[in-house]
C-alpha cells in the first residue's frame, strides 16, 4: 500500500465558453453583426462544488462586457468582503447551455464553476476519474424534476 502525493486527486478542471448573452440576442435581431458578439473559450476552469455561481477574473469579464447586477458581501476563505456580481454570461459545456450571474474574481485568478450552473445543466463532477459527468436528460433517468 502507498499514499498517493498527488495533488490533482479529486480535481475536476475544464473547458468553457462564455458569451455575452446580450450581444446574442442583439446580433439575433441584426442590431449588430454575428462576430460582434463577444465570447471567450476558457481552459483550466477549476469544477468548484464550495463556489456557489459561475465566478470570473475581472479581465474576462470586460473582454465580454458584461453589465454590472449589484455588489455582495461574499464568505471566501479569507473571511468577508464585497464583490461584484455581473449579468447575462451565458455558458456552453458539453452541449448544453444556460445564462448565468457570475461572481468577480480577484486578479490572476481562474475561472470557477459552482455548483448552481453545474446542476441546471445537469453535469456532475466525477472526483475519482477528474472529469464532469454528463447527466441524462430524457427519459426516466432525467436530472430534471418537478416535485
Amino acid at each position: 500500500m502507498y499514499a498517493r502525493t498527488d495533488n490533482s486527486m479529486g480535481k475536476v478542471i475544464t473547458t468553457l465558453t462564455v458569451i455575452n448573452r446580450i450581444d446574442q440576442a442583439n446580433a439575433r435581431r441584426g442590431l449588430i453583426p454575428a462576430e460582434q458578439v463577444r465570447s471567450v473559450t476558457l481552459n483550466n476552469v477549476l469544477v468548484d462544488t464550495g463556489a456557489t455561481t459561475l465566478c470570473l477574473p475581472g479581465d474576462v469579464i470586460a473582454k465580454l462586457g458584461l453589465e454590472l447586477l449589484k455588489e455582495v458581501d461574499v464568505t471566501t476563505a479569507t473571511g468577508l468582503s464585497t464583490a461584484r456580481i455581473f449579468q447575462d454570461a451565458k455558458i456552453s459545456l458539453f452541449g448544453r447551455e444556460g445564462t448565468f450571474e457570475c461572481l468577480e474574481l480577484p486578479g490572476g485568478q481562474n475561472a470557477l464553476l459552482g455548483v448552481i450552473p453545474l446542476e441546471a445543466l445537469g453535469l456532475a463532477p466525477d472526483l475519482r476519474n477528474q472529469t464532469l459527468k454528463v447527466l441524462p436528460s430524457e427519459s426516466s433517468d432525467t436530472y430534471l424534476t418537478i416535485l
